[in-house]
């Protein structure tokens, strides 16, 4: 069922606060959102702009909030940041949908005070994870917040990882994505020993340590990904 149209205070105060939660955000986007044409969102746009609130427009691109505008009450710090965009996308995939449509808009909100720079951070990572299957299993890793780190920073890791096949290694790795199935963690990464990418589970990596060292971002997404590595059955 097609969400109705909102009153147009309703609207634009949802405007403001979709524009501080995220670094760019599209007319598109924000039309579809709120079941309004574009034109009307254009128009929405330049009341806000009368009205005082700096937003700046990226031609071809979107719209943002001026640095520096909103002073949040509260700064998270990148790992709570991190931390709160991987329960967004564990909560998206909860079956009742009044509770993570709930759940999406408080995080939402909450994502309005991040700083600028966490904002586009924010973006990259909620698009570097993936969850499926059943989230029962209690498994142990402290490296999680390290590994969302070095994929928004795009930072080469050093791992030494013990496999299922109960092979140890030593690999340096660029990590690119996560994504859970049925409470397995599993990272993603261009593997420098295999020279290809690979999905290493996180709690089967003994010790992890981040190195002085960037990498160019690859030229993948997690759909081919799944294409390309997935169906084909490879390993570490």
């Amino acid at each position: 069922m097609e969400e109705k149209e909102k009153p147009r205070l309703s609207r634009l105060t949802a405007i403001i606060t979709q524009l501080q939660s995220k670094r760019l955000i599209t007319a598109k986007y924000l039309a579809e959102k709120h079941n309004v044409s574009i034109r009307t969102i254009y128009r929405d746009i330049r009341t806000l702009e009368k009205s005082g609130i700096p937003i700046v427009t990226e031609e071809g691109k979107g719209y943002s909030i001026m640095e520096g505008y909103h002073l949040p009450p509260v700064l998270f710090t990148e790992d709570e940041a991190n931390a709160l965009i991987t329960v967004e996308q564990l909560v998206i995939h909860n079956k009742d949908q009044s509770f993570s449509e709930n759940v999406s808009s408080a995080i939402e909100k909450i994502k309005s005070i991040l700083r600028y720079s966490q904002k586009g951070n924010a973006d990259l990572l909620a698009g570097r994870i993936y969850f499926g299957g059943h989230q029962n299993e209690k498994k142990s890793s402290n490296n999680l917040m390290q590994i969302q780190s070095a994929i928004i920073h795009f930072q080469v890791l050093r791992i030494d990882y013990f496999s299922s096949e109960k092979k140890r290694t030593t690999r340096s790795i660029e990590p690119f994505a996560i994504y859970s199935i049925h409470g397995n963690f599993i990272l993603i990464a261009f593997c420098r020993l295999r020279n290809n990418f690979r999905a290493f589970r996180i709690d089967y990596i003994e010790t992890l340590t981040p190195q002085n060292e960037t990498f160019t971002p690859h030229n993948m997404t997690i759909q081919k990904y799944f294409e390309d590595y997935v169906q084909k059955q490879k390993h570490p």
